[in-house]
């Protein structure tokens, strides 16, 4: 079946304003606030009501497509055949529960393990960074011009300071030295941000030793309209069924960052 991947977009990009909208009017409840793998690691009834949400609308207007969701669905998928949504409902949960600001809701369509759609709605800048395959990344409906070139010394790199507190390495391909080579450091508390300002040219990089698919399959569509490189740190494409290690960067800066990540051992992540 030839899918109008255009149309596909133009009806999840509604299901996720609502969605969003539904996020913004729970800001002012009281939420009901769980644990998952560790104490930081949150969940509230908000992820699994929106992951529910869009869930029931794809199976409802799709119901050949398959669904992955971060909180319940398609635990079970086990093959990339055939058209599968991966939907973040809250990526970046801690950040919705504490500062109400810098989470987004992410939702990527793939077919036969090729992404064909990829939404980041940063929902509280009302920021929506969308592509489809081989048409441009946009930034609210403006196209995003394609990636030109940095060294590590003029690059502003995406890492999460946890990484650097557990690190151990100590040679001249430590993360330390990295961060003192660059210009400067950030982190948003949210993958699929952090993939979007790649893509738009507001980080260079965004490094990440543990991420799952729904935390950057829609990224990797945006990334590759803008010609950016991403890849595992051995320089592999990330799957889209596992988690994985996740080295997002302009062009030449990705081959100068891979030589600091490829080997990298300082902890067990």
């Amino acid at each position: 079946m030839n899918e109008n991947w255009q149309e596909v977009k133009n009806v999840a990009e509604k299901w996720v304003e609502e969605a969003g909208k539904m996020l913004k009017e729970s800001l002012h409840e009281s939420l009901d606030i769980q644990t998952k793998s560790n104490p930081n690691d949150l969940v509230t009834e908000m992820d699994y009501k929106i992951e529910r949400f869009l869930t029931e609308h794809i199976e409802k207007r799709y119901p050949q497509h398959k669904t992955i969701g971060e909180e319940e669905a398609g635990q079970h998928i086990g093959s990339t055949d055939g058209v599968i949504w991966i939907i973040d409902p809250i990526d970046g949960t801690t950040n919705f529960v504490h500062q109400k600001y810098n989470f987004a809701i992410s939702v990527a369509v793939i077919k036969d393990g090729v992404g064909k759609i990829g939404i980041i709605y940063n929902v509280m800048q009302d920021e929506w960074f969308t592509a489809i395959e081989g048409d441009g990344a946009y930034l609210n409906e403006k196209k995003l011009p394609v990636a030109t070139p940095v060294n590590l010394r003029q690059a502003i790199i995406g890492l999460n300071g946890r990484w650097l507190a557990r690190e151990k390495q100590t040679d001249e391909k430590s993360l330390h030295e990295l961060v003192r080579k660059s210009r400067s450091v950030r982190s948003y508390g949210t993958a699929a941000i952090e993939l979007a300002f790649v893509a738009c040219g507001r980080l260079d990089s965004y490094i990440n030793f543990r991420l799952s698919p729904w935390d950057y399959a829609a990224g990797l569509v945006l990334l590759k309209e803008t010609g950016m490189v991403v890849t595992d740190f051995q320089s592999q494409n990330p799957p889209l069924l596992q988690q994985s290690t996740i080295l997002a960067a302009r062009p030449e800066l990705h081959e100068e960052l891979l030589s600091y990540v490829y080997n990298h051992k300082g902890f067990d992540y």
